[in-house]
């Protein structure tokens, strides 16, 4: 096996990259406008001419995919208290590369199952209680999923006790949802088991998810299965990590994603962790943090006052820029221009927000021993890398300072983001072929990534 050819087939962009895998090399990459509207294949056929412009025509040993088009894999999560089954779910589907577009707890009410219906997710993740303990939470929400009209498959991950009552629950309704039991995502109180569930997500997007956002043809000509975009970035990730903690954060026009490899253990001395222990590998999806599409909720987070003082541009200025964006999301600022110094700005917010979101938090109290500081989620203060991503991103000539938003602040000294990684550039884009790269030689995978990034 000498050639692979990578295709990331996004929601604005396909993108291709070609590899010589015996050199341990990238020789090509080659973008062109998805068609999605059209045919998948129309845009990736445009952008390996492109290629074939570039390097000639290669017989490539493989085809690698990747997908976020179509508004990527869509999840609705569903658990029993916020901060534990709820949280353990959410962890589940945001490793598996999904779109998570709501996280719901306990008894879902009718406006909630009136949301659930009208954002039409691609699949509903169902958990609650631990193995033998609260039952009457799951099979109300079974309940409720089954009377939903969108035919939407379920993965129930919840209370062993009741989880095969539950799937019946589902799979008898009026839709008669296809519903799958899969191992707990909580068997005991604070123990996370997320991988039954994730695998059950690729699973599903393989099996149901591809045929239904017409990638059926892109797939006859690949060598393996498509799999969600975001999926391949964190296996990218995680094979990276063997050279050193890190994060990444890759800025989107909709959404932004955070990813930790560490295991967030407290690094200061009187801290004690509280709540879930969270996992090594880490995603989380900021659905209200992009550049683009998620402009009002982004604003409304970040406040309209911050970003004019940031950039230093008069308010009318932002305004009218942030309007004009809104309603074309396709416009790309010219560099140097003052719509870029905004989208800059834009950018450093989504990712102080997301990381923030994303690292852990210390809380002072004082007993009879003294201060002690309670830490909840993970303490990425030592992390040694951080990996900036995403056109935002990639395409600005202020890549490193928009990044140093991510770092800790004496602004908010409580928040555990990283102190003082070393900050790298994904200028290649290539996270996403490098995850799908990992799937048939890490060797070569873990190689070109360390020479990219300098490791």
């Amino acid at each position: 096996m000498k050639y692979i050819l990578c295709a990331d087939f996004g929601s604005t962009y396909s993108k291709l990259t070609a590899i010589d895998v015996s050199a341990r090399k990238i020789i090509g990459t080659s973008k062109a406008y998805t068609t999605i509207e059209t045919h998948i294949l129309e845009g990736f056929n445009k952008a390996l001419a492109d290629l074939e412009s570039q390097i000639g025509k290669i017989g490539f040993d493989k085809r690698l995919a990747a997908s976020s088009a179509a508004g990527g894999l869509k999840m609705i999560a569903i658990g029993l208290v916020p901060s534990l089954t709820a949280n353990a779910a959410k962890m589940a589907a945001s490793s598996a590369g999904a779109k998570l577009i709501a996280t719901y707890s306990y008894e879902l009410s009718s406006a909630e199952s009136e949301a659930i219906e009208a954002a039409k997710p691609d699949i509903i993740l169902l958990s609650g209680g631990i193995d033998g303990g609260n039952k009457e939470v799951i099979l109300h929400n079974a309940e409720v999923i089954s009377r939903l009209s969108h035919d939407v498959p379920v993965i129930i991950a919840g209370n062993k006790s009741v989880a095969e009552q539950a799937s019946r629950i589902i799979a008898d309704g009026a839709g008669r949802k296809p519903a799958q039991l899969v191992e707990n995502v909580m068997p005991r109180f604070g123990e996370l088991n997320i991988m039954p569930a994730k695998t059950a997500i690729r699973d599903l997007f393989i099996s149901r998810i591809i045929s239904a956002k017409g990638l059926d043809d892109a797939q006859a000509i690949m060598a393996a299965e498509i799999i969600p975009t975001p999926l391949a970035v964190f296996e990218a990730c995680e094979l990276l990590s063997v050279r050193g903690s890190l994060t990444a954060v890759d800025v989107g026009g909709a959404t932004t994603d955070v990813y930790s490899m560490t295991d967030g253990a407290p690094t200061r001395p009187n801290a004690i962790e509280k709540g879930l222990k969270e996992p090594f590998a880490k995603r989380s999806v900021e659905g209200d943090l992009g550049v683009r599409y998620s402009i009002p909720s982004l604003v409304s987070e970040a406040t309209l006052e911050a970003i004019v003082q940031y950039c230093g541009i008069p308010e009318a200025d932002v305004s009218s820029w942030l309007d004009t964006v809104s309603r074309d999301t396709s416009i790309v600022a010219e560099r140097g221009s003052v719509g870029a110094a905004i989208d800059d700005e834009l950018a450093a917010s989504c990712v102080g927000i997301s990381m923030s979101r994303h690292a852990g938090r210390l809380e002072s109290v004082y007993t009879p021993m003294g201060e002690m500081l309670i830490q909840t989620g993970k303490d990425l203060g030592d992390v040694s890398l951080l990996i900036g991503t995403g056109g935002s991103i990639i395409n600005s000539p202020n890549a490193e300072a928009i990044l140093t938003r991510a770092l800790a602040s004496t602004a908010d000294p409580y928040s555990l983001k990283p102190r003082a990684p070393r900050i790298v550039i994904d200028t290649s884009n290539i996270l996403t072929a490098m995850g799908l790269l990992s799937r048939v030689d890490k060797d070569a995978a873990l190689a070109i990534m360390s020479q990219q990034f300098g490791l």
